[in-house]
């Protein structure tokens, strides 16, 4: 644990560990209407499990000691631009994650005859649909390419800082 936590940083540390309880409750989430039986339930069960195991992991993150050096997610170093497209990178992150898990729970056979009837309403929806799925993908590389391109100027100024401390 020690060596992933120097090697990313607290913060990307937790945002990664966090999959760990995140994807059962997804699966639990996902499944739990459309799945009669115990099965979602056991996977609620384990995220449960999960949680508390990655709440107790963080509870001792803070003690980790970490060298000090540019690392991507760090909010604490991070300047205001930089923290502006990452929160952008996320809101575009979780349109789009919204967006794959409506598409995969919905039943589509309700709008298939009005597509197939070439319907005005069915078309319009399958058309705003395709456009936003467009936008929250290209939003997300934009923003994440913006947020990169803020981190290697903070990192450059960094060791810009440190050598001519040197």
């Amino acid at each position: 644990m020690s060596r992933l936590v120097e090697r990313w940083g607290r913060t990307q540390f937790a945002l990664v560990s966090s999959l760990v309880w995140a994807l059962p409750m997804a699966a639990w989430a996902g499944s739990v209407d459309l799945q009669p039986g115990p099965g979602p339930w056991i996977a609620f069960g384990v995220g449960l499990v999960l949680l508390v195991a990655w709440l107790v992991v963080l509870s001792r993150l803070g003690r980790i000691q970490v060298t000090a050096r540019p690392r991507r997610l760090d909010v604490a170093a991070m300047k205001r631009p930089e923290r502006t497209w990452n929160l952008v990178f996320l809101v575009f992150l979780c349109g789009l994650i919204g967006w794959l898990n409506g598409a995969a729970t919905v039943d589509w056979n309700i709008l298939t005859p009005g597509l197939a009837a070439g319907k005005t309403s069915a078309v319009g929806l399958a058309v705003g649909l395709a456009v936003a799925l467009v936008v929250f993908l290209a939003g997300a590389v934009i923003s994440w390419r913006k947020g990169s391109a803020a981190f290697r100027r903070r990192a450059v100024a960094g060791v810009a800082s440190a050598s001519a401390q040197d």
